[in-house]
Formats: structure tokens, sequence, C-alpha cells
């Protein structure tokens, strides 16, 4: 008897395909657990639709991610951080500490996605890779520079010079 699997079973196949296996298999253990139905031209048919729909879904999922990703390329995360001799860190940057800043940033993204093969515990800047999707992965820039440094480092990327003189809430307007 043909059938069509509802789900992945190790020792006949995966979701999807179209197999023949024995009667007395297929009407005593297949289907009244719901892993397959019967290969009729209706149940083929709709199997078809199904995985076009399915095929469709993927492709725009794909595309939104890599809109995610390059827009995640994009982004440059620097931490303060207090450095001893030798520009080493007291602690480390993890993984962890980079999902609260991009999630800061507003980016949807979770600390094991993000490839961070040792904890960062030395200054400069280092490319991270953050996977979003099977194939799909973004590279993001974490600068690490001591503190009371980081606002020359953002001043180099900014190109604008920083008032430190005024206050941040004091009103810059003449009347």
């Amino acid at each position: 008897m043909k059938v069509i699997l509802q789900e992945n079973i190790a020792s006949l196949g995966d979701v999807g395909d179209v197999l023949t296996v024995a009667d007395g298999y297929a009407r005593n253990f297949l289907f009244p657990r719901h892993k397959a139905l019967e290969a009729n031209p209706r149940n083929v048919k709709a199997l078809e639709h199904l995985k076009r729909v399915t095929a469709r879904k993927a492709k725009q999922l794909e595309r939104e991610l890599q809109a995610v990703a390059d827009t995640l390329s994009a982004v440059s995360l620097v931490f303060p951080v207090q450095a001893g001799k030798e520009d080493k860190l007291f602690g480390a940057v993890t993984a962890r500490d980079i999902e609260a800043k991009l999630v800061a940033d507003g980016f949807d993204v979770h600390r094991r996605n993000i490839h961070l093969a040792q904890p960062l515990k030395t200054l400069g800047t280092f490319p991270i890779g953050v996977k979003l999707h099977q194939g799909i992965t973004a590279t993001v820039s974490v600068s690490l520079v001591k503190r009371g440094e980081e606002t020359r480092h953002d001043d180099a990327d900014a190109g604008a010079p920083v008032d430190t003189d005024t206050p941040p809430d004091a009103d810059t307007s003449t009347t």
C-alpha cells in the first residue's frame, strides 16, 4: 500500500515521503497513530500544495532574515571595560553581554546564536558572528575600550566633537 508519511520515522523516511509499505503495517500501525496517510490522488495533491506553500513561506522568511542580517552587520558595539597592564581585562565580555546590548538596540537574538569561542579578555575590535537562521549569519563588530576612552572611540565613529562642558539637561538655546 502506498502511504504519505506525516512524521519522520527512522526506519522508513521523512515527512512527505511517498512509500510503499505492507497493508497490515499501514492499517495497524501508521494510520491509527496518525503517522501516515493513504496516498490517494486527493492526499497527494494536498501534499504538493502544502510543499509549495511551505517553500513560499521559507523564501519569504529567508528574505526578511537577510534584511535583518544586513542591518545587524552594520552594528558596532562598544563596551567600556576596566583593563590593567598589557590591556588585559578585569573580567570578560561574554555572549550574554553581547546579547544584552543587541536586545537593547532592538534586535531579537539569543546568546546561543552568538558565535563566541571564548569570552573576550583583551582590548580591541573583534568580528563576532550571529546566526539568525540556517545559512544566514551576520557579523557584528565588538570593540572593547578602556573606561574613559569610550568617548574618544565614539568621537572617531561619529566624526563630531562632543561638548563635555555642558551638562546633558542644560538648555543650550539662547533667549
